[in-house]
């Protein structure tokens, strides 16, 4: 089973554009088959990151992805992208590579480390997380499983949720804070990081790691909410609404925005994960989005013909049994299955007809069928015989 992409590049599910190319080019440095020669494992390891990168990258990859997860982008989501590592495969090796992926500039003179390395590895200054604070820590996504009908899938459906996620404390509105009063953090200044410098053979490496102090945020709270501890956030339930649409499959997830955790002191909320389930119908079985249904019928019904109720998802239908119907025929109903996931249309039904047999038979019944098993109509090898009467002139004899 593929892993999620948004693990494989280790970021949550509101990742923005630059974080999620930022984890991108860790990883790939990390990994690089040039980097990690003869290492299989980094070599897959390598792929995937390039495989979770294109379909994050890209807008439509991406959305299509967050509402249906891997069935949504292909089975691949690098395909197309040529070369034996993802499209890196002309990198002679891991400086060039990352040079060619990620734009990286000039050699810099007096030893520092080629092509922006300091920036890459979050030295150099710029950006940073300065500003934080105001906007308060993203929260958590909140995954939960869909248990959903044949007959729901079939058509799409809309339920109504309650679940139980961290909310913004009433007391405080989410602040932390009784009076919402903050002051700068005098470990970061403010700046809600810390660095660590730390000199190699390729250069100056410089750490970057959030604040131990304010947790990133560059601000520290004064006069701590006693309802939630100064953290603005509570335990609390609440009712979401759902929109499964027609064709999902088993494993399927959608994406709800801004229906997860709410974030600490303000904090935006993260995404709220439905992982849809099938629940086993007792009558039918799928098969994409066509089902099937099983159909017992008396063997002179077979030979003759008829016509009988079979249900569907959307009700009993008239199906005709035309005669002469060998046993495991499938007969089909169009238009009586799964909606199709990317299209109005929908699939089909098809009916598997078997031949009933009976466990209990009266004395009456027992006789007829002697009679009929002397009829030479009934042997397989009666079509060679030109004199033979025909097996179903016997047969409406009989049964008639």
């Amino acid at each position: 089973m593929k892993k999620d992409y948004y693990e494989v590049l280790g970021v949550g599910r509101s990742a923005t554009k630059d974080e999620i190319k930022k984890a991108y080019r860790k990883l790939a440095v990390q990994f690089h088959p040039d980097k990690n020669p003869d290492n299989k494992d980094a070599e897959e390891h390598f792929k995937e990151v390039n495989e979770a990168y294109e379909a994050l990258s890209n807008d439509d990859k991406r959305r299509r992805y967050d509402q249906f997860g891997h069935a949504g982008v292909g089975s691949s989501a690098a395909s197309g992208s040529g070369g034996q590592y993802g499209g890196a495969s002309d990198f002679s090796d891991i400086f060039s590579a990352v040079n060619d992926m990620f734009g990286g500039g000039r050699a810099r003179s007096g030893g520092g480390a080629p092509f922006g390395f300091e920036e890459f590895f979050g030295g150099g200054g710029g950006g940073g997380r300065k500003g934080r604070a105001s906007a308060g820590i993203q929260g958590t996504d909140l995954k939960i499983r869909l248990k959903l009908t044949l007959e729901e899938i079939a058509k799409g459906v809309e339920k109504t949720l309650k679940i139980k996620k961290q909310v913004a404390c009433k007391e405080c509105n989410g602040s932390g804070s009784k009076s919402g009063a903050t002051e700068n953090c005098k470990t970061c200044n403010g700046t809600g990081e810390v660095r660590q410098a730390q000199k190699t053979m390729f250069g100056q490496f410089v750490n970057i790691a959030a604040c131990p102090t304010c947790g990133g945020e560059g601000r520290i709270i004064k006069d701590r909410c006693t309802s939630c501890y100064g953290e603005g956030i509570k335990l609390g339930d609440v009712t979401v609404k759902v929109t499964v649409p027609a064709g999902v499959q088993e494993g399927n997830y959608l994406t709800l925005r801004g229906q997860g955790n709410t974030g600490p002191r303000g904090g935006a909320a993260g995404d709220l994960i439905v992982v849809l389930e099938e629940i086993p119908h007792e009558l039918f079985s799928r098969n994409g989005d066509d089902v099937v249904y099983s159909l017992a019928v008396s063997f002179p019904d077979l030979v003759l013909g008829t016509k009988v109720d079979v249900p569907t998802l959307d009700g009993a239908v008239k199906l005709t049994i035309p005669p002469s119907t060998q046993p495991e025929t499938m007969l089909r109903i169009p238009g009586y299955g799964i909606g199709h996931l990317k299209g109005s249309s929908r699939g089909d039904q098809y009916v598997k007809v078997n031949v009933y047999v009976p466990k209990d038979l009266s004395h009456q019944d027992k006789e007829l069928l002697k009679d009929l098993k002397k009829s030479q109509g009934i042997s397989p090898d009666a079509h060679n015989d030109p004199h033979a009467k025909s097996f179903f002139e016997k047969a409406r004899d009989i049964f008639s």
